[in-house]
Parts: C-alpha cells; sequence; structure tokens
C-alpha cells in the first residue's frame, strides 16, 4: 500500500466499492431489461467517479491532518527537507514520509552523537583549564602563605620565594593572554593587518631569540632556504605562529637533535616545512594536538612549561589567513608541520 500513490490508492478503492456493490445490483436486477446494460454501464461509471472523489477527500483531509504536523515537527528542529507537496500530484506519499523521516532520524541521530562529542570535550576542557589555572594559584599562595608567616625575615628563602611567585604570577598572565589571542582569532575581532614582509628574515629572528633555549639542549635550529621570499600576511601573527611552533620543536626535541625549516615557491603560495628529530607525537593524538590544553603527556609537558595554548593559537592564526595546517609524526624519529601563506604580490 506505501508504494501507491493517493490517486492510486482512492482508484483501487473506489474499483473495488464499485465492483461488489455491481455485483450486488447485477444479482438483484432483471439484466434482461431494455437499455439495463446502458443504465448499468453509466450508473459503475458514475459511481467510480463519486466514490472516487469521496475517498480522494478522505485521503487527502487525513494526510494533511496527520502527516503535514509530522513535517512542522521536522521543520521546527531545523532538518533541511525539502518542502513536502500537499498537492500530492505525481509522488509516493507514503513512501516519501517514511523516507523524509528515516532521514530526519539519521541526521538527528549524528547530531546527538556530536553533541556527545562536544559535552565531553567541554568537560575535559573545563577540567584542564581548572588545572593550569589552580597550579599557579596554589603555588604562588603556598610561597606567599609561607612569607607571611615569618619568612619574609628569612634571608635564606625570601628572595627567592618571592621570584617563585612572580614566576607563577607570570604564567597566569601568560594563560590569560593566551585565551584572550584565541577568542579574538575565533571570534575575528582581531582583524589581521595583512603585509609583503621577508618571511626569511623573520624566520632568522625568531631562531636568533631562541639559541640560548636551544643551546641549553644542544639543538641545532637552522634555516635551510635563506633566499629572500615575502609573504603577503600580518607579520605580528606570523612571528607568533614561528615562534610558538620553533619553541615547541626545541621543548620536546631531543638533546644534540635539530629542528630544520625549509620553504618551497608554491606560485601563488609559499609552502613551509618544520621538522625536528624529536620525541614525536603517537598517531592516537596527531588529531588532538591542536585543541586548547590538550597535552600529549600531561605530566611530562607540564614540567616542559607552557601555557598548553602554543598549537592551538598556531591553528587558529593559520586558519584566519585562510590556510591549512598539517603534521605528520614517527614517534622518536620525526615530527613535521606543514603550512602554507600567501605569496606576496
Amino acid at each position: 500500500m506505501k508504494k501507491l500513490s493517493p490517486q492510486q490508492l482512492a482508484f483501487f478503492i473506489s474499483l473495488f466499492v464499485t465492483s461488489l456493490f455491481a455485483s450486488i445490483i447485477f444479482f438483484i436486477c432483471d439484466y434482461n431489461q431494455p437499455d439495463f446494460w446502458k443504465y448499468f454501464l453509466i450508473f459503475g461509471l458514475s459511481f467510480i467517479a463519486i466514490i472516487y472523489l469521496l475517498i480522494y477527500y478522505i485521503f487527502k483531509k487525513f494526510i494533511i491532518s496527520r502527516i503535514l504536523p509530522i513535517y512542522k515537527t521536522i521543520y521546527s528542529v531545523g532538518s533541511k527537507i525539502e518542502n513536502f507537496d500537499t498537492s500530492f500530484e505525481d509522488i509516493n506519499v507514503f513512501s516519501k514520509v517514511e523516507h523524509d523521516v528515516m532521514v530526519w532520524n539519521r541526521n538527528k541521530s549524528s547530531e546527538i552523537e556530536k553533541l556527545k562529542e562536544m559535552e565531553a570535550f567541554r568537560k575535559e576542557y573545563i577540567g584542564n583549564i581548572s588545572h593550569e589555572l589552580k597550579t599557579p594559584i596554589f603555588s604562588m599562595l603556598g610561597y606567599i602563605s609561607t612569607l607571611i608567616d615569618g619568612g619574609l625575615e628569612d634571608e635564606t628563602i625570601n628572595k627567592k620565594y618571592l621570584l617563585r611567585a612572580e614566576k607563577s604570577i607570570n604564567r597566569m598572565i601568560s594563560i590569560i593572554n593566551d585565551l584572550e589571542s584565541i577568542t579574538k582569532l575565533e571570534s575575528n575581532v582581531l582583524a589581521l593587518e595583512r603585509e609583503n614582509f621577508d618571511i626569511t628574515k623573520l624566520i632568522e629572528d625568531v631562531i636568533e631569540n631562541h639559541e640560548i633555549f636551544a643551546s641549553e639542549k644542544n639543538i641545532n635550529v637552522r634555516l635551510l632556504n635563506t633566499k629572500t621570499t615575502f609573504v603577503n600576511a600580518d607579520k605580528s601573527h606570523v612571528f607568533i605562529l614561528f615562534n610558538n611552533l620553533i619553541n615547541n620543536s626545541i621543548k620536546y626535541g631531543n638533546i644534540g637533535g635539530e629542528t630544520k625549516i625549509d620553504l618551497y615557491n608554491l606560485g601563488d603560495k609559499i609552502l613551509f616545512e618544520i621538522t625536528d628529530n624529536g620525541i614525536g607525537i603517537p598517531e592516537k593524538h596527531i588529531n588532538r594536538i591542536f585543541e586548547r590544553f590538550y597535552r600529549v603527556d600531561k605530566s611530562r609537558s607540564r614540567d616542559q612549561g607552557g601555557t598548553g595554548l602554543g598549537l592551538s593559537i598556531v591553528k587558529h592564526i593559520i586558519e584566519a589567513h585562510k590556510q591549512t595546517i598539517n603534521v605528520k609524526s614517527l614517534p622518536e624519529k620525526l615530527t613535521t608541520f606543514t603550512f602554507t601563506l600567501d605569496k606576496a604580490k
């Protein structure tokens, strides 16, 4: 039945009812009477037409009153299903309703799963940010409480504890500043100030800023392609981008290792590769390393310092420039970050 349109269903029912009545009339009337068959045929066709129109009208009222509310419910929750045709012309209504409701159900099921994932990420994010802020606050509180309880007069610890409290305060400020930067990038409040500049000079400046940090682990950081190359981008944000990636490669690099930065001309874009031979990233963590506060090895990462927001900021800067960033890694062998920027015109 569900494979028939309302017109077809009404026709077959009217044909069945007419046949039933015609059979009764045929047996109770004298079909030998003059003009019997003529009147019988006229009656039959008229009866079919009347029954057809009546049944079709009933079907139409039924479908409008029972099926359209289903579509109103579907539309009220934002489902993108084509408008339901109340004329019922040349459509299989019942199959269409079944199909659309199944599509709606699949869409809602998918949305529910996504909402569950988002809720899980939200809870994890709140837990991470609480931990990141709680650690420096409690450290600072401990040092200050010790100083208030008499440590301020003890010259062997007063300056040391004040410096540690200052370090905890600076860590909190860094976390808040990084969160503010991400929020502005996400909401497009912070407009990019694009300009043409020499990207090789900028990379060399970032490398120079990391000389002391790199030397502490005897890591060699070098730019392979030193040819003057101009890009069109927000210079200050691109500096942060390279600063975070190079800092990350040194932080998780092996002692005596190296970090290589290379760039390639791809016509209207410049492709960048930052590769290190450090501890690497396990495959199961690759898809999550750009999340806020996500750490592959939480205990080891916090010992290394940082806010846990560096790669998240990198991703948002890249996306603000309408570019993409990719990462590939072999644990204990190498990690490569690849991204593009627009070439200066």
